[in-house]
C-alpha cells in the first residue's frame, strides 16, 4: 500500500503555502515572558499564584474528532484509512478555506513558533506554527522541540500550521461538519484549524502528519509514553485518556523521555515533544508529585482551571468547565526528565486499559499475537458521568490506542509493532487501572499503589519467574503473586461477591472485543485472528 503514495520529501515548504499577506505584525519565535506579555495584553489569559498562565478555551474543551478532514489528494490518496476517523474533503474547499483564511488574517497579528516534531535528528519534522494567539504561541513553544538559537536564522520549515481560532467556516458551503474544522493536506503539507481555541488540536494535527509520514521510513510512531530506568531500560505505556499514561510515566525511579507521542526507529525510542500536556482535573500533591508541581510553575499553561478570581488561587477540583482540565509545559519542568528525548530500544511495553466493566486482570503477560490484537484494539472504558447520555460503562475501543491521529490503516502500524517486538525481544503486558470487585457504580477503582507495584514487578524482573494462570475467556497469562499486591486482586472473579454476574460481565467484554476486531480480520494473520476471546 505504502508505494502507491509518496514518502515525505524532505525539502522546505514554499513560502507561497502560507499565502498570508498585509498581516500587522508578525512576531516570530517570542520567548515565553514576551508571550506572556502579549497575551495578557490581548486578556487572553490571567496569571494565577506561583505563575501558572490560566486560559479558557471558550466551546471547545477538548479535540472536535468529527470537524477533522484530510484532503483527499493524489500523492496519499491510497494510503489514508478512511472512514469514520479519516475523513475526505476536497482540494478545492482546502483551498477556498486557505484563501478565505487568509483574507481573514489581512490586518491583524500573527505568532510564529519555528519548532521540531521529534528528538531524533534522523527522522525529525520541522514545524512552523502561525497562530492567532498569544497562549497558542506559547502552548507551541511548550509542547514542540526548540531550535538552538544559532538555528533559528536558517530554519526551512517542511510543516505549516496556521492556527486561527477567530475565523470559522460556513459548513452548508465548506462541507464541514460545523464551523470549526482541522484540514490536514499532506500534499501541501499544510494544516489549517479554525474555529476552536483547544489548542490541543495543534500538537495533534502535528501528530497525525508524523503518523502518517514516518512508516515510510520504517519509523514506527506511537501513542505512548516512556520512561527509562537506571540500566537505561526502556519501558513503553500505552493508552487512551484516562488510563495513567502520564501518570504511570513520571516516575520518581526512572527518568522520564516523553508522555504521549514517541517513535521507534533502528536507533531507538524518540520522544516527539518538547514539553506534556497532562490532565490535571483532581489533581493529588501525594499520587502525583512532579504533575501537580507544574501547576505551580511559571510557564505552564493550565487550560480550564478552577481558579479564584480575588487570591488567584488554583481549585484543581473543579470540573465546572470541564473534566479535561489540561496543563501545557516544557518537559524540563519534570525534575527526572530526559533533556535530550531519546532512548533505547525498550524492553518492556505495557497496555494500559481503564476497564469500568471490572473483568480484565490487573495485570497479564502477553504472547506476540495477544500483543497484536490488543494493540489494534485499543480498548478502554468511559464510564458513568464523563460524558453526556453516559449511564453505564460503555467500551471503547481506539485502534494502536491512538485511532484519531492514525492517518494509516492500523495493520500499517500494527506489522511495524511486530516486527520492532521481534527484532528486539520485547516483554509485553496488559494493565488494568480500571475497576475490581464489580463494574463501576458497584466495585472499587483499583488502588494507584498496586498498579505501580505490578509495573515495578513488570519492569524489574519480579514476575518472570512466577506461575502463571490462564485467564479461561480472555487466553490472559495472569500472574499467581505480585510483590505487594494482595494474590485475590490479581484474579478478578475472586473480587466479584457474584462469581456468575461476573462470568455473565466478562462474557459481554469479551463479545464486545470480538465484535470491533471483525473489522480488521482481513488485515491481520490467523495467529493474531486466535488471539480474540474465546465466546460462548
Amino acid at each position: 500500500m505504502a508505494q502507491e503514495c509518496s514518502p515525505r520529501p524532505h525539502s522546505p515548504v514554499s513560502l507561497d503555502t502560507h499565502k498570508l499577506s498585509n498581516l500587522k505584525v508578525m512576531n516570530w519565535n517570542l520567548p515565553s515572558p514576551a508571550l506572556y506579555e502579549e497575551a495578557l495584553k490581548r486578556n487572553e489569559g490571567i496569571i494565577a499564584h506561583l505563575g501558572p498562565l490560566v486560559v479558557r478555551t471558550g466551546q471547545f474543551t477538548g479535540r472536535s474528532p468529527n470537524d477533522k478532514f484530510i484532503v483527499d489528494e493524489p500523492t496519499s490518496r491510497g494510503c489514508v484509512w478512511w472512514g469514520e476517523v479519516n475523513r475526505p474533503i476536497t482540494e478545492e474547499r482546502f483551498d477556498e478555506l486557505h484563501r478565505r483564511m487568509a483574507s481573514y488574517l489581512q490586518g491583524k497579528d500573527v505568532f510564529v513558533q519555528d519548532v521540531y516534531c521529534g528528538a531524533d535528528p534522523d527522522h525529525r519534522l520541522p514545524v512552523r506554527i502561525l497562530t492567532q494567539y498569544a497562549w497558542h504561541s506559547l502552548f507551541a513553544r511548550n509542547m514542540f522541540i526548540l531550535p538552538e538559537p544559532e538555528d533559528q536564522e536558517t530554519f526551512e520549515p517542511e510543516f505549516v500550521v496556521i492556527d486561527c481560532p477567530g475565523f470559522h467556516a460556513f459548513p452548508e458551503v465548506d462541507g464541514t461538519n460545523s464551523d470549526a474544522f482541522i484540514l490536514v493536506n499532506f500534499a501541501k503539507k499544510l494544516v489549517l484549524i479554525g474555529g476552536t481555541e483547544y489548542a490541543g488540536e495543534i500538537k495533534k494535527s502535528v501528530f497525525t502528519a508524523m503518523n502518517y509520514f514516518l512508516p515510510f521510513e520504517d519509523v514506527l510512531p506511537m501513542h505512548c509514553s516512556a520512561n527509562y530506568g537506571p540500566d537505561q531500560d526502556v519501558a513503553l505505556f500505552f493508552g487512551l485518556s484516562g488510563t495513567g499514561k502520564t501518570t504511570l510515566s513520571a516516575d520518581e525511579s526512572r527518568t522520564l523521555i516523553g508522555d504521549d507521542e514517541h517513535g521507534w526507529s533502528k536507533n531507538g525510542v524518540f520522544n516527539f515533544e518538547g514539553g506534556c500536556y497532562a490532565k490535571v482535573i483532581k489533581l493529588s500533591p501525594e499520587a502525583e508529585p512532579e504533575i501537580y508541581q507544574t501547576t505551580r510553575t511559571y510557564g505552564t499553561i493550565l487550560e480550564n482551571v478552577g481558579i479564584d478570581a480575588d487570591t488567584r488561587r488554583l481549585d484543581l477540583d473543579d470540573a465546572s468547565l470541564t473534566e479535561n482540565t489540561r496543563a501545557a509545559y516544557p518537559i524540563s519542568h519534570i525534575p527526572n526528565a530526559s533533556r535530550t528525548g531519546l532512548g533505547n530500544h525498550p524492553k518492556n511495553i505495557i497496555f494500559l486499559t481503564a476497564d469500568a466493566f471490572g473483568v480484565l486482570p490487573p495485570i497479564s503477560r502477553l504472547t506476540p499475537e495477544q500483543t497484536m490484537y490488543h494493540f489494534i484494539s485499543g480498548y478502554t472504558a468511559k464510564v458513568a458521568g464523563t460524558e453526556r447520555g453516559i449511564t453505564e460503562p460503555k467500551a471503547t475501543f481506539s485502534a494502536c490506542f491512538g485511532a484519531p491521529f492514525m492517518a494509516q490503516h492500523p495493520s500499517v502500524y500494527a506489522d511495524l509493532l511486530g516486527h520492532m517486538i521481534d527484532q528486539h525481544d520485547v516483554k509485553c503486558w496488559l494493565i488494568n487501572t480500571g475497576w475490581t470487585g464489580g463494574p463501576f457504580g458497584e466495585g472499587q477503582r483499583i488502588k494507584i499503589a498496586y498498579t505501580r507495584a505490578m509495573v515495578d514487578a513488570a519492569l524489574n524482573g519480579d514476575l518472570d519467574q512466577v506461575e502463571y494462570a490462564m485467564d479461561p475467556l480472555f487466553g490472559l497469562q495472569v500472574p499467581a503473586t505480585c510483590p505487594d499486591v494482595p494474590d485475590d486482586l490479581l484474579q478478578p472473579r475472586r473480587t466479584w461477591q457474584d462469581p456468575e454476574a461476573y462470568d455473565r460481565q466478562a462474557q459481554k467484554l469479551a463479545q464486545m472485543f470480538v465484535d470491533n476486531f471483525s473489522q480488521f480480520t482481513e488485515h491481520v494473520s490467523e495467529e493474531i485472528r486466535n488471539a480474540s476471546p474465546v465466546v460462548e
